[in-house]
């Protein structure tokens, strides 16, 4: 396994190097503030605990990008207060509560220094890294503290038609924040490869992936997250008519154990999905397989298909109830119905969003239960609002559960 050695060391080079270079370019140094503030209230309950949790936090996020040629240079630090802590936050011991999973913070959310060109961006520090739709590496911007990754990044768009991604991250920050602690680390250390490679095809885009995670902490899990995941994935769109289309996508990946990992199995995972949209409608259906796990541990603990650096709960409903996947894996069959408004009044791209899930297991043939989550979203001006809702009505798996997340985000 290689390692960098001096990764803070080669940090403050390239840095000092950026910066001493400046005075000697005749171009001007361009500053850009950057401001994010976001209040979320979040409720919920769940029927196996006695009481519910109420949150209401308010995020900062404040700093600067300084750009001079194709050389930039953020950073931007964030701040998560809770203003009412009727909670269990993941880290305070509240479990007679549900989970919500925000806990106060302060932190340094991005710093990185970056070079671009038409053909060519590199990055390097701390960064949000989002590939395609975030299934398996994004940033969880749903969460207040979000995720980042302290990493150098290259992506090359130099051949018409086609995108190179590779990351490597040597850290991974987590939504925990500040006072992570045993299997919530604020920071989890590793060597992590992300490669993606994508190519436009007639037919949609078409997408390579191999992510190399290996999250070295004894204490997040014994070391069991650590997994290679090799796949491929199409997306596209046909137009029906002027007003019309489908679009569709379909992926296919295989996991197994990586690193350190005491686990030894291997699984699949399987997702294809297909919409239709006309003024203004989304209908849509979809499958998503993380399966369970084969070989010497199938059937243990974290040795089913695993996504820790996803996006969280973009994925199989807002009430959270598959993370992470349970040993026997998990399907689910959803269905969309969903209807965009270009404007309301002063509200622009108003939306409002109905999807249903049933929820399997990948072995064994159990339904573990069904859930419906609502979306209404909207802009004005600056200010993006949102409201989710989620109920989980349990059959085999976990216990009925409701969650209501509202989330006002002003951005400069």
């Amino acid at each position: 396994m290689i390692r960098v050695p001096t990764r803070p060391a080669l940090l403050a080079a390239v840095l000092a190097a950026a910066l001493f270079a400046a005075p000697a370019l005749a171009e001007p140094v361009t500053v850009t503030p950057l401001t994010n503030i976001r209040l979320q209230r979040e409720t919920a309950a769940q029927d196996d605990l006695p009481q519910s949790s109420e949150a209401l936090m308010l995020r900062a996020r404040a700093g600067a990008e300084l750009r001079l040629s194709r050389w930039s240079l953020r950073a931007e630090g964030q701040g998560n207060l809770a203003l009412v802590e009727d909670y269990n936050n993941g880290l305070n011991g509240r479990v007679d509560r549900p989970v919500v999973p925000d806990p106060e913070n302060i932190a340094l959310y991005q710093g990185f220094v970056r070079y671009a060109s038409p053909a060519v961006i590199a990055t390097l520090g701390r960064q949000e890294i989002s590939l395609d739709d975030e299934r398996f590496v994004g940033v969880a911007p749903i969460r207040q503290n979000a995720q980042t990754f302290d990493a150098v990044r290259a992506q090359y768009t130099g051949i018409k038609g086609v995108k190179l991604d590779v990351s490597y991250a040597w850290s991974f920050r987590t939504i925990w924040g500040i006072d992570g602690a045993g299997p919530r680390q604020q920071a989890i250390s590793g060597d992590n490869v992300f490669v993606n490679a994508a190519a436009k095809t007639p037919v949609g885009t078409l997408t390579g992936f191999a992510y190399l995670v290996h999250l070295d902490e004894a204490a997040v899990q014994s070391f069991r997250l650590s997994s290679q995941t090799y796949g491929m994935r199409l997306t596209g769109t046909q137009k029906l008519s002027e007003s019309a289309g489908v679009s569709y996508m379909a992926s296919y990946a295989q996991q197994s154990d990586y690193g350190r990992s005491p686990n030894d199995f291997a699984a699949d995972y399987l997702a294809a999905e297909a919409a239709l949209e006309h003024h203004g409608w989304r209908l849509g259906a979809g499958f998503e397989s993380l399966g369970a796990g084969t070989g010497a541990n199938g059937g243990a603990p974290l040795a089913s298909f695993q996504t820790p650096l996803s996006s969280g709960v973009k994925f199989l409903g807002l009430a959270g109830k598959f993370l992470p996947t349970p040993p026997d894996g998990v399907r689910d069959s959803n269905v969309t119905a969903a209807y965009t408004f270009k404007a309301l009044g002063p509200l622009k791209t108003v939306r409002f969003q109905t999807v249903f899930r049933h929820f399997t297991s990948d072995r064994n043939a159990r339904v573990y239960g069904n859930e419906v989550d609502l979306l209404a979203s909207a802009r004005w001006g600056k200010t993006s609002l949102a409201v989710r809702y989620a109920n989980y009505v349990a059959d085999s798996f976990a216990t009925d559960s409701q969650r209501l997340l509202m989330q006002l985000d002003w951005v400069l």
